[in-house]
């Protein structure tokens, strides 16, 4: 597990250190170097990369041909980018692709909590489905925009429940499972994904 002086130094300061904790612990490698190829549902099996050269080398050659996910937070390596060129080391520096995996997260997480329309517990579990399929809402959720700070949940009148700041309520991760539409043509638009066959969960109107 990344340890909380890492955290504090490398990750998105949006986060709380707590949400970060939760996203590296249910999505994430202790590997920096970790590389994972998938196409469709099956796992491209590859010889672990042993230096940051050879991480980079598995990445060049799949991006664009399969989903790729990179380093201790499996960020989707070749997002935002046209050409292999401009894929950067940092994907493997696992500072850097801490700071770049939290950021990205924050953002579906935000996105996540405005559809539900408060930090409810639910959220975090559907970022997490989020991030690991590249979709939620049958949108394509990395490239949507950020909508800003999170809406902060009101206490019910004598519940005894107080405000909180909506990164304080991602405490489960578990929710409903966001079977969206996938685009398997579309590698550079693709996560890790996940077989919803049979799993007929739907969300709260």
């Amino acid at each position: 597990m990344i340890d909380a002086a890492t955290i504090h130094q490398c990750a998105d300061p949006d986060l709380k250190p707590a949400i970060v904790e939760k996203f590296i612990r249910a999505v994430g490698s202790l590997d920096p170097l970790a590389v994972t190829i998938r196409t469709g549902n099956r796992v491209i099996l590859v010889t672990p990369p042993k230096t940051p050269d050879d991480a980079m080398e598995l990445v060049r050659r799949y991006v664009g041909q399969a989903m790729v996910r990179v380093g201790v937070t499996q960020y989707p390596a070749g997002l935002g980018i046209s050409d292999v060129a401009e894929l950067k080391p940092d994907l493997i520096d696992a500072c850097a692709n801490l700071r770049m995996g939290t950021a990205l997260f924050g953002k579906v997480y935000r996105i996540v909590t405005k559809w539900y329309g408060a930090p409810v517990d639910e959220a975090f579990g559907d970022a997490i489905d989020a991030w690991k399929t590249g979709y939620f809402d049958g949108k394509y959720v990395f490239d949507e925009p950020d909508p800003g700070s999170l809406p902060v949940r009101k206490p019910q009148p004598d519940s005894g429940d107080e405000p909180v700041d909506g990164n304080d309520a991602a405490r489960s991760a578990s929710g409903p499972v966001n079977g969206t539409p996938q685009e398997p043509d579309n590698p550079n638009k693709a996560g890790i994904r996940i077989d919803l066959t049979g799993i007929g969960v739907s969300k709260p109107k």
